[in-house]
Parts: C-alpha cells; structure tokens; sequence
C-alpha cells in the first residue's frame, strides 16, 4: 500500500455525528486527515509498520468538541495562577473571598493589584439567606487597606472593588457612570465598590494594561486546559477596540496579534474562529461604522487554524443585574433596555437597526450578545430586515445567549437560516438563582433547547468561559437533564433535548456556526482529524456519570495534543 494510516482507532464506539448518526467501530487517519470509518476490515488494511493502533476497550471515539462561544484570553487571565479562584466551590461566603484575599496580600508587594474572578452572590451564604446583601468594599478594607482589590463576577458584568481601589480609580460619590453603567451606592450615596456593566470599564482604565507576555501566558494556560477536555476549536466571540476596557484589555485588538504569533510558531493546539469587537456597550450606529472601517480585515493566516469570521455586538445585558431586556417586568419591576446608545427605546432599536444593517452591507457575520426576550425579537427582526434590504446566501448570523428565545423570535431565526448560541453550563449555574430576578416559571424555560431546535433553529453550544468552566460534559448533561447545580432541581424539563442533539450542539452545528461543517465536526472520510476520546461508553452512560467521564486522547488535525492513555 502507498500511504498507511497515522493513527488506527479499533474496539470502541465511534460516533461520526453524521446526518444519521451513525456509530461505527473504528476509523483511520492519514496526514491530519480522517481516511477510513466503519469497521475492523476497513481500516486494517491501513495498518503499516509505522501506525499507532489504538484499542479503545469499548471507549468512545467522538469529533472534536467545538465551544463556540469561549473568550480563551480571558479564560486563562481568570484562572489560577494568574487570578485568584473566587467561583462555587472554592469559596462559598463573603467571609472565604476576604480569607483568599487576606492571603493574596502576605504573598505580594505592598500597592500591588490583587485580582480574582468567578464570585457569585448564587453561591455566597450571607447574599443567599439574605438576597439584599450585596459584596461592598468594606468586606475587603479590612482584609487590605493598603492593596487595591479588583474581583470580576463570574459573569463579567459586575465588577467588586475595595475602598483603595476605588481611590486609586478616583470614584467618589460624584463620580457619574458612564453610559450603560451603573455605580452601585449606599443609602447614603457613597459607593459600595460594585460596578455593574460599562461602569467596569473606570476600573479597566485604571489597570496597567495586559502585555504581550502576559497575554501570551493566559493563551497557553488556556489551550492546555482545553487539550485536556477535548476541546479542538473554539470561538473568540469578540477582540478589537470595544474589548479594551474589559478584563485589562483581555478582549482587546492585541489579543488576536498574539494569536497569529502562536500559530506562526506552531504553539496554537485549537482551532480559532473570532468575532471582532468594534465597539462595547452604548455605542451609535455612527460610532460603530466608523470602527468598524477603520479595523480592516487580514486573511494573513491559514483560515482553517484562525480565521476571522465576522463582528459582535451587545444588545442587552443578563438577567442577575436587571439589565436583561424583558416584555414583562422583573420581580420586584423594571422591564431593564437595550444597552445601546439612545435615549429611548425607539431611539435604541433604531441604532442597533443601523448597527445590524451596516455588518450585514458590509459582508460580515453577526453575533449579537442578546438574553431578554423583548431584545431578541428586536434582533431577530433587525437580522431579517438587514437580509431583506439586502439579501445575502449565506449569512449564518447568530444571537448570542438568547436565554428568553421567544416563539416569535425562532420562527424568524429559523426562516433565514440563522442561528443560537446557547449555554448550558450557565443554565446549570443559575438556575436556581434566576426564580428570584423572573420568576419561577419564566427561570425554568430560560434556554430553551428544545423549542429552539425543533422551530429549525441551528443551535451550538458554549461555555462562555470564564464565564463557567469550560466542560462541554456538563454541558451535555445539562441539556438531557436540566438539573441545577445548586439544588439539583430540574428546571425546565419540556426543554431536555436527547443525547444525539447535546453532542450536535457542540460538534457539527458549532462547526456550522463556523462556516466549517463541510470539513470539521463529524467523523467522515476527508474531514479533519480533530478527534476526542471519552474513557466509557457514552452512548449507554447514566447522563449523571457523564461530567465525571475521562477524556484521555485529544488530537487537532492528526496531531495528539493530550494522551493519558498509557497512564
């Protein structure tokens, strides 16, 4: 034979995620590329001197999993040692994030910034007996009077700062937040030290920025998280200009300069899709065109290792700051709004109108961050109305998030072939902790995967790290199971989708989403050979067992880039 297989896989289940579904037995692969599925006599002709035969012992050979919303600079700025680990179950009152950063200021100079990321009042003691105590700063003065303290939320949109940092921002009582954003104060108008959505970007513009290394460093620490869970592609939903006040510029333009330089040194072991960011929250229709022009475009990389596929933008906020945009109000009022830049609503969904509809004249895919559900009628209809005015074949623009999908908003999703991100791994988080913000029944129908999928709407899966933890495991659990993390209550269980679905969401409708579901997100001859190996079967596994499943062998385009096989 002329060309023998790389890698042979034999004895396990294979599940190709092709159009039926199928599982074969064993697959092959030859330069980086997938050359045989089926079974045993199919690939053994294969088997040369120089082939890796891997007996999978009725383990599961699955493609490479695709989270296709996952800001991986951030991610690993988020995640120790770089950060300090604030999320469930690393601490679980205001009492153990003072103790962490108690500890955080006997290992470091004196003035340095202390950082830390995952906090979240869901999981905190003192803020779940009593939902109106909120982290202030003197829960951390007292712990470092002389070290100023930045701690993100998990989710990103809520920012806890102590009394040092704030005098070293400048924010007082006659600080006015800037648009989008809200300083949170006490009743005697002081500040509290929280900062909820663009008023984060004060603290932002305080920090020394990120530097190349640093940056370097994050990426790496994140690329070899994800080898280990099987992740070979993921979306960097937003890197340009409007990323530059969040996370110390994390999402900034530069990011994606120390992208190109790992994949020109050959040290990028994911695939990557991203989405330019032009501007942050509040922005004009005018605003954003201007930057939109002035960002460019670069074909300068191999499109199937980077590639940059369109542009995001926020609509709204989420759910936990009322920022979320509702049809009906929250408990306690409030309908929250768009979050771009207007005065009022008509004034906001005529900009973000202009918005979508320049992105779309100019060529681009969208991805619009966008949770309520009167804000994802507003960009579903914008979607359409851009597409009417100027149609194009294959647009695939997306909502972001869509945790209130509406019928209304599918239906026209569905019509024009476009699509939803959605995460599971936040529904697990939150569940709960939502009934309080809107109500049981609306907390339950949050990410509505089995609506959404049968009104035709192509949905892919994300973990939106750092927002949660990127385990396309728990993932797929939750969407089978709908059950919580904090409870374990199942919380919209209409909603379940079937395993064969959960596993598409992350495979080939995420490589869909990429414009790459010709060539990557299932096991077929002449596609890719990202591949990820689960120790188990887990086509039979209870989906209670699947989070704890290993994954033991990862391989990016033929090449193994995580292998505990032979531990």
């Amino acid at each position: 034979m002329d060309t023998y297989a790389d890698l042979v896989f034999l004895g396990g289940s294979v599940v190709t995620v092709d159009a039926e579904f199928s599982v074969a037995s064993a697959l092959a692969v030859t330069g980086g590329t997938i050359s045989a599925v089926g079974g045993r006599d199919d690939v053994a002709p294969l088997v040369g001197p120089g082939t890796r035969v891997v007996d999978l012992r009725g383990a599961t050979l699955l493609p490479g999993i695709n989270d296709s919303h996952l800001h991986g600079c951030a991610f690993g700025m988020a995640t120790p040692p770089l950060s300090l680990d604030l999320g469930h179950p690393a601490v679980s009152s205001l009492a153990d994030v003072a103790e962490a950063v108690r500890e955080a200021v006997g290992r470091v100079p004196r003035g340095q910034w202390i950082t830390g990321h995952g906090w979240d009042t869901g999981y905190l003691d003192e803020c779940v007996f009593d939902p109106s105590r909120l982290p202030s700063r003197r829960d951390l003065d007292a712990v470092s009077p002389d070290h100023p303290v930045v701690l993100y939320s998990f989710s990103g949109h809520a920012t806890w700062v102590n009394s040092k940092a704030l005098e070293l921002i400048g924010i007082d009582r006659h600080t006015v937040a800037p648009p989008g954003g809200a300083i949170v104060v006490d009743e005697a108008g002081e500040p509290t030290g929280l900062l909820h959505e663009g008023a984060q970007a004060l603290v932002q513009n305080a920090l020394p920025p990120l530097g190349r290394q640093e940056r370097t460093d994050a990426i790496r620490s994140t690329l070899a998280t994800l080898a280990r869970l099987g992740v070979t592609s993921y979306t960097e939903p937003g890197l340009g200009p409007g990323g530059d006040g969040i996370m110390r510029g994390a999402l900034g333009a530069e990011t994606l300069d120390v992208y190109r330089r790992l994949l020109a040194d050959g040290e990028l072991t994911a695939r990557l899709g991203v989405l330019l960011l032009p501007t942050g929250m509040a922005s004009t229709a005018e605003e954003f065109a201007r930057t939109l022009t002035a960002l460019g475009e670069s074909g300068d990389t191999d499109p199937r290792r980077l590639a940059i596929h369109g542009v995001k933008i926020f609509a709204d906020g989420i759910v936990p700051n009322k920022t979320s945009w509702m049809h009906e109000p929250y408990v306690g009022g409030g309908c929250g709004s768009l979050c771009i830049g207007g005065e009022t609503d008509d004034e906001r969904i005529a900009e973000i109108d202009a918005i979508i509809r320049h992105a779309h004249l100019a060529g681009h895919q969208l991805g619009v961050h966008v949770t309520g559900d009167r804000a994802c009628d507003t960009v579903a209809d914008a979607f359409a109305a851009a597409m009417a005015g100027h149609p194009r074949s294959d647009a695939r623009h997306y909502v972001i998030h869509g945790d209130f999908l509406t019928a209304h908003s599918m239906k026209v999703l569905a019509a024009h072939g476009f699509g939803v991100n959605m995460n599971p791994t936040i529904k697990w988080t939150v569940a709960d902790m939502e009934e309080e913000f809107v109500g049981v029944s609306r907390a339950a129908y949050a990410w509505p995967y089995r609506d959404a999928i049968d009104a035709g709407v192509r949905v892919a899966s994300g973990s939106d790290a750092p927002v949660t933890y990127p385990d396309w495991r728990q993932g797929v659990a939750t969407m089978v199971l709908r059950e919580s993390k904090a409870a374990g209550r199942v919380s919209g269980p209409e909603q379940r989708i079937g395993l064969a679905e959960a596993i598409r969401t992350y495979t080939i409708d995420a490589a869909w989403q990429d414009f790459a579901d010709d060539w990557k997100g299932s096991l077929e001859p002449g596609k890719v050979a990202d591949l990820c190996v689960l120790d188990g079967d887990l086509l039979t596994a209870d989906p209670h067992d699947i989070p704890e499943m290993p994954v033991v062998l990862t391989v990016v385009d033929g090449q193994v880039v995580h292998d505990t096989l032979g531990d």
